[in-house]
């Protein structure tokens, strides 16, 4: 599975939900639900700044007693994130995953952000590959 990550994008899209740092966190929350994702990336002047994630809400805000109607997303997000390039293999994607315990990564191009992928994207079009590999050997061995 060396397709790059461009090729997962073209099935996926491009979009990504994005939030500035001065959002409060209860505001953050708010839109992660209403969009049903685990994840914003958070910019600032067009640059990736931090990522802000179900696990930050859990660990940086409830767990400490903060108000998250008073909490900036600066203040508990987690900063400078690693991303990838649209060129980045699928299996190197995985690894960073696998190896940084992480569950999103932003995609980071020459003109800025162009999208995002989760360990479930990736899960996905591997499943999908696979599946289609099968299928071909099985109608290779039928025309046999």
């Amino acid at each position: 599975m060396n397709d790059p990550i461009a090729k997962l994008l073209e099935h996926k899209g491009c979009g990504v939900e994005t939030t500035p740092q001065m959002t409060s966190v209860a505001q953050a929350v708010e839109k992660m639900n209403l969009r049903r994702i685990g994840s914003l990336v958070v910019v600032e002047q067009g640059e990736v700044v931090g990522i802000f994630t179900e696990r930050d809400v859990l660990v940086r805000v409830v767990a400490c007693g903060l108000d998250p109607l008073m909490t900036l997303v600066a203040k508990v997000m987690t900063p400078d994130p690693i991303t990838v390039r649209p060129e980045t293999p699928m299996m190197a994607a995985m690894a960073i995953i696998t190896d940084h315990r992480c569950r999103h990564l932003p995609v980071v191009g020459d003109h800025g952000l162009c999208g995002m992928i989760s360990a479930g994207d990736l899960t996905s079009y591997l499943v999908r590959s696979q599946q289609r590999t099968i299928h071909d050997l099985e109608d290779f061995i039928r025309a046999a």
